[in-house]
């Protein structure tokens, strides 16, 4: 059985992760307004792994004979600047969502909770990949600097997602 706090723990992230998507769905709408639609595609992705994620501690809890309790989200921002800004700006989230994952990692523990442990090792090893993945086109983004031919060809890229 898993305990309240666990529960609570696991609601207060599934707000987390539909906070997110919300965010990388506003940042994919501000890129298509920019005409960059292949970045617009890249963080359409993103919204899309953040509902699965949602869905997973979703799964998790009812698994475990627990309820889901949905909360409200906060209105994600609509501006973001460049391309670069936007991206950093998902390498800051990201971390946070690390951040978070790792505290409910440390709860579990505290816990004794082993199957809130397993599951968890998953969305460790997936914010390794999210970082990666937004370090990438960060580093990308670095390199190209103003470039207009280059940005066009890294949108495209982006777009194959």
């Amino acid at each position: 059985m898993i305990s309240q706090k666990m529960t609570d723990a696991i609601n207060d992230q599934v707000k987390a992760e539909l906070e997110s998507a919300y965010l990388y769905l506003s940042m994919s709408a501000y890129m298509e307004a920019k005409n960059l639609k292949g970045m617009a595609h890249w963080l359409k992705q993103q919204y899309k792994e953040e509902t699965e994620h949602a869905e997973k501690f979703m799964a998790h809890l009812y698994d475990r004979g627990a309820c889901v309790v949905l909360e409200a989200i906060a209105k994600p921002a609509a501006e973001f600047g460049t391309p670069l800004d936007v991206y950093k700006a998902v390498l800051k989230h990201e971390r946070h969502v690390t951040d978070r994952i790792h505290k409910l990692m440390d709860l579990a523990r505290d816990e004794k909770d082993y199957a809130s442990q397993s599951m968890l090792t998953w969305f460790i090893n997936e914010q390794v990949e999210e970082e990666a993945s937004a370090g990438d086109v960060i580093n990308k983004l670095e390199f190209l600097g103003d470039s207009k031919a280059s940005m066009y060809l890294l949108d495209k890229e982006l777009g194959q997602r």
